[in-house]
C-alpha cells in the first residue's frame, strides 16, 4: 500500500467479471471526461476482472494494456486469487468451478469436459498454464490488493473494523463482508470497495460499494471522486 496526494480527479471502476462489452463502455466515458476537465487523474479498478462473464481473457488483455490514457492502479480481487490459487492447487477448482471459474478457462480456450463434472482438476490446471502468456502473468502478478489516495482508501471487499488500514490482512481484503458492510465505524478514510452486489452504488459516510453487479444486471459502475465530492459516470 502506498500513499499518494490525491490527484483533481480519480475515476474507480467496479467488479467487471469479464464484461468487455461494459469494460470499453467505461473506458470510453473515462476518456471523454478527463478530455473535458483540467488536472492530473488516475483510475482504479478494484479487481474481480475473471468469471461469471464470457470474456474473462479479453478482459485482462484489454487493462493490462492501460486503455484510459493516464495513470492506472488494477487491484486484486477473490476472483484472481481463485484463479491463482487453482494453478499451485488443482483441488481448488471444485470450489471455482460454481463461482464462474468454467467460464474463464473456456475465455482461454480450455477444454471444460472434465472439469464440468467434477474431474480433471490437475490436468485443467496445466491446460491452463499453458494458454497463459507472459503478459496474462505479469498483470496478474502487479495487482496490488489495496491502494491509498488522499482521503480515499482502495480495496476489493472491504477491511476488518478496529484494525488499522496498513495492518489489514488479505484475506480480509479480498473476502470480507458483513463485518466490514454492518460497521459504521470511521476508519479515517472513506473505504472504496466492491465484492457485494448491490441495486445502486451504496454510498455510506465510511465507503462507498461500487459493485452494481455488471455480470447480471449489464450496469458497471464508475464513480469519479474530487476531493470530498463524488459523482457517476454513465457509460
Amino acid at each position: 500500500m502506498s500513499d499518494l496526494d490525491q490527484p483533481a480527479r480519480i475515476y474507480a471502476i467496479g467488479d467487471i467479471h469479464g464484461r468487455l462489452d461494459l469494460l470499453e463502455r467505461a473506458i470510453e466515458a473515462i476518456r471523454r471526461d478527463a478530455a473535458a476537465r483540467e488536472g492530473a487523474a488516475i483510475t482504479v479498478t478494484v479487481g474481480d476482472y475473471i468469471d461469471r462473464g464470457l470474456q474473462s481473457r479479453q478482459v485482462i488483455e484489454r487493462l493490462q494494456a492501460n486503455p484510459f490514457g493516464m495513470p492506472y492502479i488494477a487491484l486484486k480481487g477473490n476472483h484472481e486469487s481463485l484463479f491463482e490459487s487453482f494453478l499451485t492447487d488443482p483441488a481448488v477448482g471444485e470450489h471455482w468451478r460454481r463461482l464462474g471459474g468454467l467460464e474463464t478457462l473456456a475465455s482461454f480456450g480450455v477444454p471444460l469436459r472434465e472439469m464440468m463434472v467434477g474431474r480433471g482438476y490437475e490436468q485443467t490446471a496445466k491446460q491452463l498454464e499453458a494458454a497463459m502468456t507472459p503478459a496474462h502473468r505479469d498483470f496478474l502478478a502487479s495487482l496490488r490488493t489495496s491502494f491509498v489516495s488522499g482521503r480515499y482508501f482502495f480495496c476489493h471487499a472491504g477491511v476488518r473494523p478496529g484494525i488499522p488500514l496498513d495492518r489489514q490482512s488479505e484475506s480480509d481484503l479480498l473476502w470480507i463482508r458483513d463485518e466490514f458492510l454492518n460497521s459504521a465505524m470511521d476508519y479515517g478514510k472513506v473505504v472504496i470497495h466492491g465484492h457485494t452486489p448491490v441495486a445502486e452504488p451504496d454510498v455510506r459516510r465510511n465507503r462507498i460499494n461500487i459493485d452494481t453487479g455488471a455480470f447480471a444486471t449489464g450496469r458497471l459502475t464508475c464513480v469519479v471522486l474530487e476531493g470530498e465530492s463524488h459523482r457517476f459516470l454513465t457509460p
